[in-house]
Parts: structure tokens; sequence; C-alpha cells
């Protein structure tokens, strides 16, 4: 049983041989874009008025520590 790199090798001269009748070689086959978006969570009414609340009490901290002395 021949090992991985004397396959290579087989593989190569046969890669090479091909060619040379004027066939073409592809080493790697390219990868099939997907049509497909990836999937999102749509942001319930609770989400929303959590990330609200959060930007709210930022700007809040945000504010007080401007206006420290």
């Amino acid at each position: 049983m021949p090992t991985k790199d004397e396959l290579r090798e087989i593989l190569s001269r046969k890669a090479e041989e091909y060619e040379g009748a004027g066939g073409e070689v592809v080493l790697y086959a390219a990868q099939i874009e997907s049509s497909k978006k990836p999937w999102k969570k749509k942001p319930s009414l609770l989400d929303e008025a959590f990330q609200r609340e959060l930007q709210k009490s930022e700007k809040e901290w945000c504010d007080k520590i401007a206006n420290k002395p």
C-alpha cells in the first residue's frame, strides 16, 4: 500500500500528463455561495425596551461623569 507522499507523487504525475494532453486539473473545488442570508432573531418589544433603558442609563451616567467638578 503506497504512503501519502507516494500517492501525492502519483497524482501529481497523472495531473501533469492530463494537462499535457490538453485537460484542465482543478485542485480545489470552489465553495458554493449560499443564497440564503444568516438567520437573525427579530428583537421583541421587551428587547427593544431593555435596549432603550440601557441607552438612557448610559446617557445619565455619562452626564454625571461629565458634570463632576
